[in-house]
């Protein structure tokens, strides 16, 4: 797949199934990833990769956070928690660590490299036929969760990485109208 097809046919793919990613796969979707922009090379970003029995430790991570959020928390809605990260194969969190000493290189810019890194992951899995689906939801941002995973006060979860084969159907990629979201000084 050439690179401009592959930047306009990129697009997020909600059914997944195993296998998982594997070997080569994974080497090129990181090597892909590494090449984010990176101002000053403070290289911020982290991934946690989550399959097999991980899945099950990320959906019981979950599961606390809906606890700790609300003690009387159903059943149901943990068992619904529990289930969220087996939508694939594979989950990979992308995490951007921000480095604060660092006065050239603000937080956000930090933050925006770790996204590149995720948006680096994404198009070397399609890029491989595999389907990627990049979620956020609300464990993104919830404290358990973040402290769970090894984050740090000042660190940023830029999302979940949803990976697998791809599983059911591919729906055409929607044109949009270059236009509506460019403002040209000339």
């Amino acid at each position: 797949m050439d690179a401009m097809t592959l930047l306009h046919e990129r697009s997020s793919m909600g059914k997944l199934m195993g296998p998982a990613p594997g070997g080569a796969q994974l080497e090129a979707m990181y090597r892909a990833a590494l090449r984010a922009p990176d101002h000053k090379e403070l290289r911020p970003w982290r991934f946690i990769e989550f399959s097999g029995d991980g899945l099950e430790r990320l959906g019981e991570l979950f599961a606390e956070a809906e606890r700790v959020d609300n003690p009387e928390a159903p059943e149901a809605v943990l068992d619904g928690a529990r289930k969220k990260p087996k939508r694939a194969p594979m989950i990979i969190a992308v995490a951007a660590r921000v480095t604060l000493d660092e006065p050239k290189v603000p937080r956000v810019e930090q933050v925006i490299s770790a996204g590149c890194a995720a948006h680096g992951l994404l198009l070397a899995a399609h890029a491989q036929g595999l389907g990627a689906m990049w979620r956020t939801g609300k464990y993104a941002f919830d404290a358990t969760v973040r402290e769970g995973l090894g984050l740090g006060e000042q660190d940023e979860l830029v999302g979940f990485l949803y990976l697998g084969q791809l599983a059911g159907r591919h729906r055409p990629v929607p044109e949009h109208d270059v236009d509506a979201f460019v403002e040209r000084w000339c």
